[in-house]
């Protein structure tokens, strides 16, 4: 998961951030709108947590702008603003979901994890990257057009990595990802499924490189430079 913070208290945001990446989320934390819209167009968030008084603006007008670019991407508005029609005006703009300061951590989270479950389910019918679509109905992958031969676990690995190009995914979100999902595999299984990915994706435009320690990510053929790891 990747989180766009936009928080101006520097209390909240550092222990929101220091929270998140001890769980292995990605943050990107900002204090000013300016600065939420330089992140915005140079990365693609899970989740976005927002705070609605900024010192360059008022939040809520942050969020119709960026909602004219992403319709998608979930929004949890984060405010001291408690009145029953300002969370109304709130959710008419274009949050998704609402939580009133002071709050609690572990509530938040919550409902972080809510919000991407559910964009997940709508949002990730379709995902692709170059040449490479990924459809989840239909479990197939695709390059021009012609399905790569997956087994479901590769199929699965391969999302994960599609989703979040060109972010780094972790190798132990991997394994959590599909131990939710009643697959059991230690780091080692993952690595063969890498392989047998890279072996499939040749000549399709894209590749898996190795951040070795950390995890893996998707990157254009030519970025990756043809460089493999021991798989």
């Amino acid at each position: 998961m990747h989180i766009l913070l936009i928080e101006d208290d520097p209390t909240i945001g550092d222990e929101l951030e220091a929270r998140w990446r001890a769980q292995a989320w990605g943050v990107d934390a900002c204090a000013t709108l300016a600065a939420a819209d330089k992140a915005a167009a140079q990365m693609r968030p899970d989740v976005v947590a927002l705070d609605l008084n900024l010192p360059d603006g008022d939040g809520l007008d942050w969020l119709e702008r960026f909602r004219t670019r992403d319709p998608h991407t979930p929004v949890i508005a984060l405010t001291a603003r408690d009145r029953v029609t300002d969370r109304v005006e709130g959710l008419r703009r274009g949050a998704d979901d609402y939580l009133v300061k002071p709050f609690s951590a572990e509530e938040l989270d919550a409902r972080i994890q809510a919000l991407q479950r559910r964009s997940g389910a709508t949002r990730g019918e379709r995902v692709e990257f170059g040449r490479l679509v990924w459809l989840r109905q239909e479990r197939q992958a695709l390059v021009d057009g012609q399905a790569l031969e997956l087994h479901p676990r590769e199929f699965e690995v391969l999302g994960l990595l599609l989703r979040r190009a060109p972010r780094l995914v972790a190798r132990r979100f991997i394994v959590e990802v599909l131990a939710e999902r009643n697959v059991e595999l230690g780091d080692s299984a993952v690595d063969v499924y890498i392989s047998r990915l890279r072996r499939k994706l040749a000549g399709s435009g894209v590749a898996i490189k190795t951040v070795r320690g950390f995890g893996y990510r998707l990157e254009p053929e030519s970025e990756a430079g043809g460089r493999r790891d021991a798989g």
